[in-house]
């Protein structure tokens, strides 16, 4: 063995630490990323304070339960395919005055009857979508319209029908080029209409997806509300961003002197 000291032999190690030349001193100040945008982040900082007081969704267990319903909505895409194309007529969009798109479908389903218009006019639909919706901490699904002010004709287009169209109660125009409508191809037909579709094939099958739209009617973005269990209790706060499939909150509070986000179950906040 060497008499070398042990200092002396460290002094040969070459210690590499990658490409950069200089190791920059961290910073004693922890700062907290208040940053909601969606954008992308590499390698995210853990300042070892952990603001989330609510538990982990179940995310595996929710794509499994996905994965079980991808066939039915599949199989119900395809058949609602295979019926458009097989129809007569093309489709096109109508403008409504929003909140009438029903009574636009009764009006103009009346309208062709009186007006003997069935041999150019054929249906009108009203696309829906199945809506989960949470109110009082309570879920109830309910059937809402997918696109709010615009009806689906399908049709012949001529100059009298477009005339019994145009002028039937509560339509405000076609979608278009000026006076011009333009037909939709049978994909953005399918688009439209397929949430409907697939919400009836799943309940044909038994099956729930669990990729329904949820909405929130107790919270909106920008809320005043009041934190009322937890750490933070009694504290106020403004609502960020909503998470309705993990009935959660994204908050912000006065946290040590610092505006910081913390997500909170809906059961925790209440509206100050």
């Amino acid at each position: 063995m060497t008499d070398q000291p042990l200092d002396d032999e460290l002094k040969d190690i070459t210690l590499s630490f990658g490409d950069n030349d200089v190791i920059e001193e961290a910073s004693d100040d922890v700062e907290i990323n208040l940053d909601l945008s969606d954008d992308d982040v590499d390698e995210p900082v853990d300042d070892g304070i952990d603001l989330n007081f609510g538990e982990e969704a179940p995310a595996e267990a929710e794509a499994e339960d996905d994965d079980e319903s991808d066939d039915v909505a599949n199989a119900a895409v395809a058949e609602l395919r295979a019926e458009l194309t097989s129809k007569f007529g093309d489709w096109y969009v109508l403008h409504t005055y929003s909140g009438m798109e029903n009574r636009v479908k009764q009006n103009l389903e009346n309208r062709v009857k009186a007006l003997n218009m069935e041999d150019y006019i054929f249906e009108a639909v009203v696309p829906t979508e199945e809506t989960v919706e949470i109110r009082n901490g309570v879920k109830k699904t309910v059937t809402r319209t997918s696109h709010p002010g615009y009806v689906l004709v399908r049709m012949d287009l001529t100059d009298d029908s477009w005339s019994a169209v145009r002028h039937t109660p509560s339509v405000t125009g076609f979608v278009g080029y000026g006076n011009t409508p333009v037909a939709l191809d049978h994909e953005e037909v399918v688009k439209m209409l397929s949430p409907s579709v697939i919400a009836k094939a799943m309940v044909g099958a038994g099956q729930t997806s669990r990729r329904k739209k949820v909405e929130v009617a107790d919270f909106s973005v920008g809320n005043s509300v009041m934190v009322v269990d937890g750490p933070f209790a009694g504290v106020h706060a403004t609502i960020m961003e909503i998470h309705p499939h993990n009935e959660k909150v994204t908050v912000m509070v006065d946290f040590m002197g610092r505006e910081t986000p913390i997500e909170l179950d809906f059961s925790k906040v209440q509206k100050s």
